[in-house]
């Protein structure tokens, strides 16, 4: 649990990262409290990872890999930029499959965040612990490269780079080295830097807020399909056989590493929504 007050310099520092005004300078948009109440772990306790050795989810067993998987956010109200709110954590679901690289455990992670007495919002983050990779694996290639500045096309961009990707890593207390160190990235597998999950999902959410899509009162829904690796433009947009509440991202080279929904909250849970 960690209480504090939801600081406007995440806020600027994300606007600023994202080249976009909040719409309120006093509401913050839906899934920008990704940047609020972070658990700061004392640096003798961050693993050669760059991971937590303690607290949640569950630091990997020595050799496992643990990744970002998606998510599943109701928006119930939203936080006030200025006030006080807590967060507080609990693993929520465990469940172990084999998967085509072997033994996988995905772990689901709950946080909420209440403000003034009132859930605002609950966010399940799913988390995957892959096996070690094995010698000589393949690396991931690259996913595209960046476009030209101002280049036509749908959706929301943003193109990543290097310094994009600290400072993304930087507001979210994200101390993973594979999006920020290209020598530690290799050793899990990837030729280059890989793109923040997170960072996907809340650039699909201002896709979503900027067609005009309410997200408050909504469940928005995502998973991770893909690494997009390495410096390269991203783009959130709506799919081409897809609704209108239906979000993308897709690569430089024009894949698809991630995708997203809109939906009602299940009203048979007293407090608005099911567990996921």
């Amino acid at each position: 649990m960690r209480t504090d007050v939801i600081g406007r310099d995440a806020v600027d520092g994300l606007a600023a990262l994202l080249g976009v005004p909040p719409a309120s300078p006093d509401l913050l948009p839906p899934m920008w409290h990704l940047t609020q109440l972070l658990e700061v772990v004392p640096q003798a306790l961050i693993g050669p990872d760059g991971h937590p050795l303690v607290g949640l989810p569950t630091p990997p067993a020595a050799g496992a890999r643990r990744m970002f998987a998606g998510g599943r956010v109701w928006h119930r109200r939203p936080l006030l930029v200025g006030r006080e709110a807590t967060r507080t954590s609990r693993i929520l679901a465990s469940r172990e499959v084999e998967g085509r690289s072997g033994h996988l455990r995905f772990v689901t992670v709950r946080h909420e965040y209440v403000q003034d007495g009132e859930l605002a919002v609950r966010d399940d983050h799913e988390i995957v612990y892959r096996p070690e990779r094995p010698a000589g694996t393949p690396l991931i290639a690259c996913t595209g490269g960046p476009e030209e500045p101002g280049a036509p096309g749908p959706g929301t961009v943003l193109r990543v780079d290097p310094v994009v990707l600290f400072r993304f890593s930087a507001l979210t207390c994200n101390a993973h080295r594979i999006h920020y160190d290209r020598d530690h990235a290799r050793g899990e597998g990837f030729d280059h830097l890989v793109v923040h999950g997170p960072l996907q999902a809340v650039l699909m959410a201002e896709d979503l807020r900027r067609r005009g899509c309410a997200l408050l009162g909504r469940v928005f829904s995502y998973r991770l399909l893909a690494p997009a690796v390495g410096p390269q433009t991203i783009r959130a947009r709506r799919p081409g056989d897809g609704t209108r509440e239906e979000v993308e991202v897709t690569t430089g080279a024009g894949g698809v590493s991630a995708s997203g929904s809109l939906s009602e909250p299940d009203r048979s849970d007293p407090a608005g929504l099911q567990p996921a």
